[in-house]
Formats: structure tokens, C-alpha cells, sequence
């Protein structure tokens, strides 16, 4: 027994650093993006969500134990085309009346790079009311604070999908052969987040 709670003491003590240097950044959406782009005939389509919310555990340290959640109002989905953006809301593709957000939580960081500040964020992305898991290409950009005080944080992610993947297979051919619309979105997130 004497034994067991030294033990329970050395892990509490090795535990300590690790919560004492792990910030909380809630995502500032005034200075984060979430965009997005699929091919259109022979060029690519360009588009974002401007409705988000979400957070970001990390400690520079301990790069393997970062976390990530986020939440997209899918409504808010915006490519410059008013026509173009009602039909992407639309039962075609995300209908968003029955699928209002799309969301995404992370169960896992692997190949850490500590020199370069990168890694591979796994977790589970559900969009249209499909649960699927994803990897996304992660880096840290760095810590510092504002003119205000607040200390800031900067990150990026980048993955690929196939939309077909989550139910989202509205497409329509070509004459010439093929289809009008890719099948592959290409998605790239740039997040500046405030310590809590």
C-alpha cells in the first residue's frame, strides 16, 4: 500500500507540468478562416464557412497531446454566388434545414515533427448527418500577444475529402463526358486563437 501511493505521488508530480503548460485557445473568428475548394469543368471553385466556433488545446512541449473541436454552421456557407450558395444549401448537398452544423473532434495527434511544429490530427468529422474519420496536416505557427494583452496562438490544418464519403453526391454530366463537379474537397484552415 505504502508502495502504491509513492507511486500515485511520482505520477501526480510528473503530471503537473503538463497541465500547468497547457492552454486552452478558443478560436477567434475574426481572424480565422475556413475555406474550401473543388473542381468546376476544368478550374477549381473557391468557397468558406463564415459561422464557426471552436477550440484548441495545445502545449508547444508536448506537441502530442494537442486537441481540436470546432463546430460550422452550414448555412453559412459562402462562395461570392448568391444562386450558387442556395443550391449548395439545398436538399443537392448539405441541406442544412436537417443538417445544421457540421462538426469535428479530435481522437489523436501521430507523426510529430518537433523541429518543423507539425503532425497528423486525427479525429471524426460528421457532416450531412455522416460520421466519418479524417486526417488533417497540422502545424503550430507560433505564440504571442496582441497590443491588448491577450496571448494568441497560431495554427493550420489542411486535408482532403471525398464528399461522396458523407452523402453528398449531387453531380451532373457533361456532353463531352465526365462530370461538372469534382468529388474531391480540398479544405484548409487557418485558426488564431485566444488563451482562455
Amino acid at each position: 500500500m505504502h508502495r502504491r501511493l509513492i507511486g500515485l505521488a511520482a505520477l501526480a508530480l510528473f503530471a503537473v507540468p503538463f497541465v500547468a503548460s497547457a492552454a486552452e485557445y478558443k478560436v477567434d473568428a475574426a481572424h480565422t478562416n475556413v475555406t474550401f475548394k473543388v473542381r468546376h469543368l476544368f478550374t477549381n471553385v473557391s468557397g468558406r464557412f463564415d459561422d464557426f466556433e471552436g477550440t484548441v488545446v495545445f502545449d508547444p512541449d508536448n506537441f502530442a497531446t494537442a486537441t481540436a473541436q470546432g463546430t460550422i454552421k452550414a448555412a453559412s456557407i459562402n462562395t461570392n454566388n448568391e444562386k450558387r450558395d442556395a443550391h449548395l444549401k439545398n436538399a443537392d448537398f448539405f441541406d442544412v434545414e436537417k443538417y445544421p452544423t457540421i462538426t469535428f473532434k479530435s481522437t489523436e495527434i501521430t507523426d510529430v515533427d518537433k523541429t518543423k511544429m507539425t503532425g497528423k490530427l486525427h479525429g471524426n468529422l460528421t457532416m450531412h448527418g455522416v460520421e466519418k474519420p479524417v486526417v488533417l496536416d497540422v502545424a503550430y505557427l507560433g505564440t504571442a500577444k496582441d497590443p491588448w494583452g491577450n496571448t494568441r496562438g497560431g495554427f493550420s490544418a489542411k486535408t482532403t475529402i471525398n464528399r461522396k464519403d458523407f452523402g453528398i453526391n449531387w453531380n451532373q454530366s457533361l456532353d463531352s463526358g465526365g462530370l461538372l463537379i469534382g468529388e474531391e474537397v480540398e479544405i484548409e484552415i487557418n485558426v488564431e486563437g485566444v488563451v482562455q
